[in-house]
C-alpha cells in the first residue's frame, strides 16, 4: 500500500499564460486541457488542492497602469479576468474527473461563489479541488499575494509556484551561464539575495506564517505529481532551513 502525500493540502499558484498553449494570449482549450490532467494526478495521490490562476493571457493591470490607465481600473479588470480563468480551468478539472469549486473574492452571483474560509475548507476535506479567483478583492495586491494569503486562510502545508524555471537560482539562467540552481534555500537568504521567488508582499505572508514555497518548472511532466509524492528534485524548496546549492 503506498503512502499518502508529502503535503496534504497545496496551494498551487498557475500563471494565465500556461492557458495560452502556442497562442500567445486568450484560453486553449488543449493547452487547458493539459494543466487539468496534471492537477488531477497530484489529487489522485491524496492531496487536497486549492488553485489561484493569474491573468497574464488575457490582461496584465499594472503594464496598463503604467500606460495610463487609472490603476484600480486596471487591477480590477485584471481580478475579473481571473474568473474568466477560473471558470475555464473548472471545466477542464471537472472533465479530468476532479470535482471542482469556484470561489470570488468579488460577488458575481449566479456565476461563482463567494470567497468563504470555511466553505473552502469543507470543499477541500470532502476531496473537491477550489479555485480562488478575483485576486484578494482589491486592487494594488498580485496574484502571487492571493496565492499567499488563500494559503494562510486555509492552513496549506505548502505553496506550489509555477514557472517557466525549475526552481530558484543565484542569477538569471538565461543570461547568466554561471548561475547556479538551489535545492533550498532559507527565506532569509532569499530575502538577503533579493532573489525573484514571489513578490514581496505574498513572501512576507508564507516567511511569517511558516508556509513553505516550492518553485518548479509546470512544464515538466509529472514534476507536480513527484513534489506531492516527496521527490523535490525537481523543485526549490523555500523554508526556514539551511540554505543548499543543486550539486
Amino acid at each position: 500500500m503506498r503512502s499518502g502525500p508529502v503535503f496534504e493540502r497545496i496551494l498551487l499558484k498557475l500563471s494565465g499564460e500556461l492557458l495560452q498553449g502556442a497562442a500567445g494570449s486568450g484560453l486553449d482549450p488543449a493547452a487547458i486541457s493539459l494543466v487539468a490532467e496534471r492537477v488531477k494526478e497530484a489529487a489522485d495521490y491524496g492531496v487536497q488542492i486549492g488553485l489561484v490562476i493569474g491573468a497574464g493571457n488575457l490582461f496584465r493591470g499594472l503594464p496598463a497602469s503604467r500606460d495610463g490607465m487609472n490603476r484600480c481600473s486596471a487591477d480590477s479588470v485584471g481580478m475579473l479576468a481571473t474568473v474568466m480563468n477560473a471558470l475555464a480551468m473548472r471545466d477542464a478539472l471537472e472533465a479530468a474527473g476532479l470535482p471542482t469549486e469556484i470561489q470570488s473574492a468579488i460577488a458575481m452571483t449566479g456565476i461563482v461563489d463567494p470567497f468563504d474560509v470555511r466553505r473552502a475548507l469543507d470543499h477541500l476535506e470532502n476531496d473537491r479541488a477550489v479555485i480562488f479567483a478575483g485576486g484578494t478583492g482589491h486592487p494594488f495586491f498580485s496574484t502571487d499575494t492571493t496565492a499567499a494569503l488563500r494559503a494562510c486562510q486555509v492552513r496549506a502545508s505548502a505553496v506550489l509556484k509555477a514557472t517557466k524555471v525549475d526552481g530558484v537560482y543565484t542569477a538569471d539562467p538565461k543570461t547568466d551561464p554561471t548561475a547556479a540552481r538551489y535545492r533550498r534555500i532559507s527565506y532569509g537568504d532569499a530575502l538577503k539575495q533579493r532573489l525573484s521567488v514571489m513578490d514581496s508582499t505574498a513572501f512576507s505572508l508564507c516567511m511569517d506564517n511558516s508556509v513553505p514555497i516550492l518553485v518548479f518548472d509546470f512544464s515538466c511532466p509529472n514534476v507536480l505529481r513527484d513534489i506531492v509524492r516527496g521527490d523535490l528534485s525537481g523543485a526549490t524548496l523555500v523554508d526556514d532551513g539551511p540554505t543548499e546549492l543543486d550539486v
